[in-house]
């Protein structure tokens, strides 16, 4: 059984891709496409993008206390995708880039490698 990456004791793991980026992804079924990140994971370094590798859940409907609606039928949702399958995109060019760090005034700035634009 394979073990989840742990963060080294003190730390807690972190992507270069946040919640709210738009991404190009880069490998898989929907290689190709783009979207904006939802949501990440960190500790398991996964981010789930917009409309991407979607999953269908069949759930038997169910009264939901409060509403007079029942819940059912096929639900499709986002899955998980991991974070070296997906490129953030470079703001000015619109092209997939690999994200730099830069530290100045002890602030950290995310840059794009290709054209050195900040991303955030």
């Amino acid at each position: 059984m394979a073990r989840k990456p742990q963060a080294r004791s003190g730390t807690r793991p972190s992507l270069r891709i946040r919640a709210g980026d738009q991404v190009q992804i880069i490998s898989g079924k929907d290689r190709g496409k783009t979207g904006r990140v939802l949501r990440t994971e960190p500790r398991n370094q996964r981010v789930y993008v917009e409309g991407m590798n979607m999953l269908k859940r069949h759930m038997k409907p169910q009264q939901i206390p409060g509403r007079e609606q029942t819940v059912g039928g096929v639900i499709e949702r986002e899955g998980p995708i991991h974070v070296s399958n997906v490129m953030i995109l470079d703001p000015k060019a619109k092209s997939p880039t690999r994200i730099r760090v830069e530290r100045k005034d002890g602030k950290r700035s995310r840059v794009s490698v290709r054209t050195g634009a900040p991303i955030d």
